[in-house]
C-alpha cells in the first residue's frame, strides 16, 4: 500500500509540473507585453479581457486552429520531430529540480521536489545540452536557407555559451562539496553563494541569456536578416512549442541562477515562507530577463561569439582558479 501511495504522490508531482509548466507562458507572454508596454509609455494588450488579460487566451486558440503547413521539400519526419525534441529536455530537467524542502500534507511529509539527485547539477546540465538537436533538426528538416542559417547559429551559439556556464558552477559545487541542488542549497543557510562566487554569477547569467535565445543574444531569430531564424518555416501548434520551450528554459535559468547563486528558498531577514521566498527570485530573475529584452540591443553574430569565448570563458576559468585558492 505504502508503495502505491508513493507512486500516486510522484505521478501527481509530475502531472503538475508539467500542466504548470505549459501553461506559464500565458501569464507570461502578457506580462512580457505588458512591461514592454509601460516600458515604451504606451499601454500593451488592453483589447481582449481587463487590460488584456485575455489576450494569450485569444494567441493559443490562434494557433491552436491555424493551418498546420509544412513545406513540400521537407523532411517530413524530422520536421514534426523538431519542436518535440526541442520542448522535452527543458521539462525533464525540472525532475531533478527542488522548489524547498518539505511541506505537511494531512499528517504526512511531502518533500517539494520529483527526485533528489546526487549528480543533479551533472544531469541538468546534460540533459537540457540535448535541447540544440530539436533547433538543429527544425533548420534542416525545412530545407530553407534561412532556417538552415538560424539552426547553425543556434548550434555555435549554445555549444560556445554552455562550457563556460558549466565552468561557471564549479566553484559553487566546490563551496557545498556536491553537485545536488539540495545539498548546495543547504550550504548557503547563512550566506549566500553569489557572495562568494559574484563572477561565476556574472558568467552563469550571460551565458544563460544566450542559452535562452534572449535578447542581447538571440541571434537564433534574428528578423532583421533571416526572417525568423530556425522556425521560419513552423505555423500552428509547431510554431508554439518552440515558443512554450523558449519561455521553460527561460524559467528553468532563473530557477537555477536562484539555486546556485541566491539562496534557494533560504530568505533573509523578512519571515516569509521557503516557497514564497523561492518564487520571489525566481519571478525577479524572470522579469530581469524581460527587461533586458527591451533594453539592450541585438549583438551581431562575431560580437556574440566573441564574448563567449574571450570575455566568459576566460573569466569563468579565472573563477575556478581563485576559488581553488582561496577555498581549498
Amino acid at each position: 500500500m505504502e508503495l502505491v501511495v508513493a507512486l500516486g504522490v510522484i505521478v501527481f508531482k509530475v502531472a503538475l509540473v508539467i500542466a504548470i509548466l505549459l501553461l506559464l507562458p500565458l501569464p507570461l507572454t502578457w506580462l512580457e507585453r505588458k512591461i514592454a508596454g509601460h516600458m515604451q509609455q504606451r499601454m500593451g494588450p488592453m483589447r481582449v479581457g481587463w487590460h488584456g488579460l485575455l489576450q494569450p487566451v485569444a494567441d493559443g486558440i490562434k494557433l491552436l486552429t491555424k493551418e498546420d503547413h509544412i513545406p513540400a521539400e521537407a523532411d517530413r519526419f524530422l520536421f514534426k520531430l523538431a519542436p518535440i525534441l526541442a520542448l522535452a529536455p527543458p521539462f525533464v530537467v525540472f525532475a531533478a529540480i527542488p522548489f524547498g524542502e518539505s511541506v505537511s500534507v494531512l499528517g504526512n511529509e511531502i518533500t517539494l521536489y520529483i527526485s533528489n539527485l546526487n549528480v543533479a547539477l551533472l544531469f541538468v546540465f546534460a540533459v537540457i545540452g540535448l535541447e540544440v538537436y530539436g533547433v538543429i533538426f527544425g533548420g534542416w528538416a525545412a530545407n530553407s536557407k534561412y532556417a538552415v542559417l538560424g539552426s547553425l547559429r543556434t548550434c555555435a551559439q549554445m555549444i560556445s555559451y554552455e562550457i563556460p556556464m558549466g565552468f561557471a558552477v564549479i566553484g559553487v559545487v566546490m563551496l557545498a562539496q556536491s553537485m545536488s541542488l539540495l545539498d548546495i542549497v543547504r550550504a548557503q543557510t547563512d550566506l549566500w553563494n553569489v557572495v562568494y562566487q559574484p563572477i561565476g554569477f556574472f558568467v552563469f547569467f550571460v551565458a544563460g541569456l544566450a542559452e535562452a535565445q534572449r535578447i542581447p543574444f538571440d541571434l537564433a531569430e534574428a528578423e532583421g536578416d533571416l526572417g525568423a531564424g530556425f522556425h521560419t518555416e513552423y505555423s500552428g501548434i509547431r510554431f508554439a512549442l518552440f515558443m512554450v520551450s523558449e519561455y521553460v528554459v527561460m524559467v528553468l535559468v532563473s530557477v537555477l541562477t536562484v539555486i546556485l547563486f541566491f539562496g534557494g528558498w533560504n530568505g533573509v531577514l523578512i519571515p516569509l515562507p521557503p516557497l514564497l521566498w523561492f518564487l520571489l527570485k525566481v519571478a525577479f530573475f524572470v522579469y530581469l530577463f524581460m527587461w533586458f529584452r527591451f533594453t539592450f540591443p541585438r549583438y551581431r553574430y562575431d560580437q556574440l561569439m566573441a564574448i563567449g569565448w574571450k570575455v566568459l570563458l576566460p573569466l569563468s576559468l579565472a573563477n575556478i582558479i581563485i576559488s581553488g585558492v582561496v577555498f581549498s
